[in-house]
C-alpha cells in the first residue's frame, strides 16, 4: 500500500512540477493547466505523502536491502520540491520554462515516468 501511495506521489507531484511544460502541449495545455490548478491547493499533502512514503522505503531498503532504488529519492525530492516554501520559509523557485522552473519542470517529469514505471514493477 505504501508502495503505491509512492508512486501515486510521484506522478501527481510530477505532474505538479511539470505542468510549466504540458502547458504548452498543443490541444491539451490548457485543459492540463485548469486541471492543475485545481490540485494545486493539495500539492502540500502530496509532498507529505512523497517525503513519507519515500523516505519510509529508503529506510527500509537501507537497512534490510535488496538496495536503494530510484523509486524512493525520485520520491523525496519530488515531496522537498513541493514543500519547499513551507520548510524553507523562502518562495519556491520560480516555475517557468527557463532557469529553474526548466530544471523542475524536467524532474517532474522524471517523476511522472518513475511514478508510472513503479506500478508495474513488482514490490521488492
Amino acid at each position: 500500500m505504501i508502495a503505491l501511495l509512492l508512486d501515486l506521489a510521484n506522478i501527481l507531484g510530477g505532474f505538479l512540477l511539470a505542468i510549466a511544460l504540458l502547458e504548452q502541449s498543443p490541444r491539451v495545455g490548457d485543459d492540463l493547466g485548469r486541471f492543475a490548478g485545481k490540485l494545486a491547493p493539495f500539492g502540500w499533502i502530496v509532498g507529505i505523502v512523497a517525503l513519507v512514503a519515500g523516505g519510509y522505503w529508503l529506510i527500509v531498503h537501507l537497512t534490510s536491502g535488496p538496495h536503494v532504488f530510484h523509486f524512493e529519492i525520485v520520491g523525496i525530492g519530488v515531496g522537498l520540491a513541493l514543500l519547499w516554501d513551507r520548510l524553507t520559509s523562502r518562495p519556491a523557485p520560480s516555475s517557468g520554462t527557463s532557469g529553474r522552473g526548466l530544471l523542475l519542470a524536467i524532474f517532474g517529469i522524471i517523476a511522472i515516468l518513475t511514478g508510472l514505471q513503479g506500478l508495474f514493477t513488482p514490490d521488492s
